[in-house]
């Protein structure tokens, strides 16, 4: 899966928590949310729209973390779903260092082969239906 595919699947299925997404999505869209996360940083500090004494939040940074707040929640929900566990898994990540781990692991993991729980695998391509002449 290419880069803008990965981005148009994720973006079209915004709150698509059902479903199967393999590893090309789900890391071509991390890419995509720290790029843009960048960018608004950028933004963020030409613009002079930064908040705090610090510095390091900016009123576009928080816009585009909302806004990417739940096609990430769901692409990495399908992630799993890839890998034959739930959703669920998801809240490990709240325990500090060993959570991001297990999720890490999780995320890297291969498909399961052929359909499981929550669907078909989304490497195997349907055969085209045959014609007839």
């Amino acid at each position: 899966m290419s880069f803008t595919a990965a981005i148009r699947s994720v973006l079209t299925q915004y709150v698509g928590f059902t479903g199967r997404a393999r590893r090309s999505e789900y890391w071509w869209f991390a890419l995509f949310t720290v790029l843009v996360g960048l960018a608004a940083a950028i933004l963020d500090s030409v613009l002079g729209t930064t908040l705090g004494s610090d510095g390091s939040t900016g009123v576009i940074g928080i816009i585009v973390n909302l806004a990417l707040l739940l096609p990430a929640l769901a692409v990495a929900m399908r992630r799993l779903h890839d890998t034959d566990r739930s959703g669920w898994w998801l809240l490990i990540g709240l325990v500090p260092i060993v959570g991001a781990i297990v999720l890490l692991v999780f995320f890297v993991l291969d498909s399961t082969p052929g359909t499981n729980r929550f669907g078909a695998n989304p490497k195997e391509r349907p055969l085209p239906a045959p014609s007839i002449a």
